[in-house]
């Protein structure tokens, strides 16, 4: 499981793990079952303070995300995929955000940016030899 912490974007390392696992839960990179790392070996790869990590599991806990079983680990729930559905959502409107703003920024008007989105999906399934 990789993960990055930035201790300088102002946003509490927590809140950046329990980000990042609902991101890899969504994704499909932690499927249902999954054993994630222990508290203080992930604590150790991403030199933070093992109470930050068992902070995040514990959130992600009462968000219905992971199942702790004493003594043999913490895991992703089964009851993950509603919310999943909702996060990948979310991954993508932030990202759409993201891109409006840019083509905005660039003089990029809506019908333009539509027409580069077609021709660069086009581009990747051809690429791919994916069917539409």
């Amino acid at each position: 499981m990789l993960m990055h912490i930035s201790t300088r974007n102002g946003v509490p390392i927590y809140v950046q793990l329990i980000s990042q696992i609902k991101h890899l839960i969504a994704s499909g990179r932690l499927s249902t079952g999954s054993e994630l790392p222990p508290i203080r070996t992930l604590a150790e790869q991403l030199l933070i303070n093992p109470n930050t990590v068992a902070r995040a599991y514990r959130e992600l806990e009462s968000l219905g995300l992971l199942t702790t079983r004493r003594g043999a680990g913490t895991y992703v729930s089964d009851k993950g995929s509603p919310l999943a559905r909702a996060e990948r959502v979310r991954i993508l409107s932030d990202q759409l955000d993201a891109l409006l703003a840019e083509a905005s920024s660039l003089g990029v008007d809506y019908e333009q940016l539509l027409e580069l989105l077609n021709k660069r999906r086009a581009a990747m399934t051809q690429r791919s030899g994916l069917n539409e």
